[in-house]
């Protein structure tokens, strides 16, 4: 019975000429390669973060970044836990994930599966627009999302990314900051028409342990995006290539009948300035 069940799903995927979740990504990010190819490297000096907030400045240097090369692109990996909605059971999953820094390009893939059902799930930014896909064993879309409510989210999902796991970008002139006090400070990112801040906290050691924004949408069951807090605390800083970098973090939506934390994350690996 299993065999015929797969013999059908993969009919019924050729059938529909959709080209894969996977088969999207991975052609987005050879093409943002073509794009973007990594070029001759500079070092991160003290100059370049003297702008920045003291607490910015004290998280960059404790990370290590100083005196590394300028990322202009990364490559992280992740297993995690993904819950679809409060009570329900969570669904193990892995991600891989590249970002480009010169033009601001997010390509997320994400793989998981429930009842030995697959699902794959592929998050595109790139050119200022940004689409969601979750496909069903390649048969068909449970999420199809795309338009400016999205593309502002992942605008905030990119500066998520940059605060967290590459601090040494965080000097670029496309952001702007506004110290708070000697924990906290307030980020902005501009890319085109989007703009979108976030608070980030940070503990006496100079860790970041929280980004919290109110300029993200959740998606709702009936398609629909929806205004929320969204926060993200990470913790267990490990050293990797002279970097010090959280290797756990969780995303949760701060609703106001509480929390809904919808999915955990630990690092596998990470890597800047790749050439694919």
């Amino acid at each position: 019975m299993m065999a015929n069940l797969t013999i059908l799903m993969a009919s019924l995927a050729a059938f529909t000429g959709w080209k894969s979740v996977q088969i999207v990504y991975k052609s987005k990010v050879k093409d943002e390669f073509i794009k973007q190819p990594p070029v001759s490297e500079e070092t991160l000096t003290e100059k370049d973060i003297e702008h920045l907030p003291l607490p910015v400045r004290k998280y960059i240097e404790y990370s290590g970044a100083i005196g590394k090369a300028k990322p202009q692109n990364v490559r992280i990996t992740f297993d995690a836990k993904m819950v679809s909605k409060p009570g329900a059971a969570p669904m193990n999953a892995t991600s891989e994930q590249y970002n480009f820094f010169g033009s601001y390009t997010r390509l997320f893939l994400m793989k998981a599966s429930k009842m030995l059902i697959p699902f794959r799930a592929g998050h595109i930014y790139c050119d200022e627009t940004a689409t969601f896909v979750v496909r069903v064993a390649n048969l068909f879309n449970v999420v199809d999302v795309k338009g400016e409510d999205l593309t502002i989210a992942e605008t905030v999902t990119l500066l998520n990314d940059m605060c967290i796991f590459v601090p040494g970008n965080l000097y670029d002139k496309r952001l702007t900051w506004k110290e708070i006090d000697s924990l906290s400070g307030e980020v902005t990112i501009k890319n085109g028409k989007y703009k979108v801040s976030a608070i980030l906290y940070f503990n006496e050691k100079g860790e970041l342990i929280n980004f919290v924004s109110d300029d993200r949408s959740a998606l709702q069951d009936d398609g629909t995006m929806k205004k929320a807090r969204w926060s993200t605390p990470v913790s267990d800083y490990r050293e990797i290539d002279g970097r010090r970098i959280p290797a756990y973090g969780e995303t949760i939506w701060n609703y106001p009948e509480g929390d809904f934390t919808y999915g955990t994350f630990k690092l596998s690996s990470i890597k800047y300035n790749v050439a694919q």
